[in-house]
Parts: structure tokens; C-alpha cells; sequence
């Protein structure tokens, strides 16, 4: 009889392992990605309760996609449901707190619940984030809405 020695034994139920272990993420990424599309494909198609039920549940797979909790976000303001969205959008600055469009974001959510003190912070916030990121086209613009912003508040301060 062949005697395998333990060490081989050891080698080959690592590299089974190591198998297992990425053929596992290999489906959990597939499984994402086809989810993410579908719930894509239902914002575009204004279906917002069934992009939200697939965008959820793509966070339930994969807790650390932005990318996905921002487009929640977006449903739940299309849905109208604004506080919701507001504590989606600040959840993502909380985990990534260079993450400009969470701002951005936000700040549109607090200009709808008419918070404009927070909003124009949530917009500065994201216009130094991209004055370093040297996004200079969206750094312009985002001045010009604040400028914008700062007059229409001091000219309701003046009534």
C-alpha cells in the first residue's frame, strides 16, 4: 500500500480549500453582479419598489458596495421617502467620508426637506472633496449653486 505522507496530505486539503474558498466568491460575485443589473435596469424603467427590493438585497450579499446604497438612496427619493434616503446617503459618508456624490446626494435630500443650512455644508463638504479629487468642472458648478444658495439666504434674511 502507498503511504502518502502527512505534509502532502496537508498540501493538497489547502489547496481544496483555496478552491472552495474562490469558487464561493467567484458565485457570490456573479450572483451580485446579475442582481446589481436587474435592479439597474428597474430604476431606469421607473419600477423604484422593485429596484429597491433587489438593491437591498444586493446589500445583504455584499455590505460594503457605496456604489449600490447610493442608487437605494435614489429610489427612496424617488419614492419620496426622504428620510430614508437622507440615512442611506449618511451612512455611506460615514464608511467612506471622501465619497463626494454622498454629499451631493444628501445635500439634494436636505434642499427637498428644506434644510438649507445642511445642505449648503453637505455641498461645501463635497466641493473640497473635489477641489482635492481636481474635479474642476463639478467644483464649478457646485460653486455656482452655492453662490446661488448664499444669495437666495441672505435675501430671505433681509425680509
Amino acid at each position: 500500500m502507498l503511504e502518502i505522507p502527512s505534509t502532502s496530505i496537508f498540501a493538497i486539503a489547502v489547496v481544496i480549500l483555496a478552491i472552495a474558498i474562490l469558487m464561493y466568491f467567484s458565485a457570490k460575485t456573479l450572483i451580485t453582479s446579475n442582481l446589481f443589473q436587474q435592479g439597474v435596469t428597474l430604476y431606469q424603467q421607473e419600477d423604484y419598489p422593485g429596484a429597491e427590493a433587489i438593491f437591498r438585497k444586493v446589500i445583504s450579499i455584499n455590505s460594503t458596495n457605496d456604489v449600490v446604497r447610493l442608487l437605494l438612496g435614489d429610489v427612496l427619493v424617488q419614492q419620496g421617502n426622504l428620510e430614508s434616503a437622507a440615512e442611506i446617503f449618511g451612512e455611506v459618508i460615514n464608511r467612506s467620508p471622501k465619497y463626494a456624490d454622498a454629499y451631493l446626494r444628501l445635500s439634494n435630500v436636505l434642499m427637498q426637506q428644506e434644510k438649507r443650512e445642511e445642505a449648503i455644508k453637505n455641498l461645501q463638504l463635497a466641493k473640497d472633496l473635489l477641489q482635492k479629487q481636481r474635479q474642476t468642472e463639478k467644483v464649478e458648478k457646485i460653486t455656482q449653486l452655492l453662490d446661488k444658495m448664499k444669495a437666495r439666504s441672505s435675501k430671505l434674511s433681509e425680509m
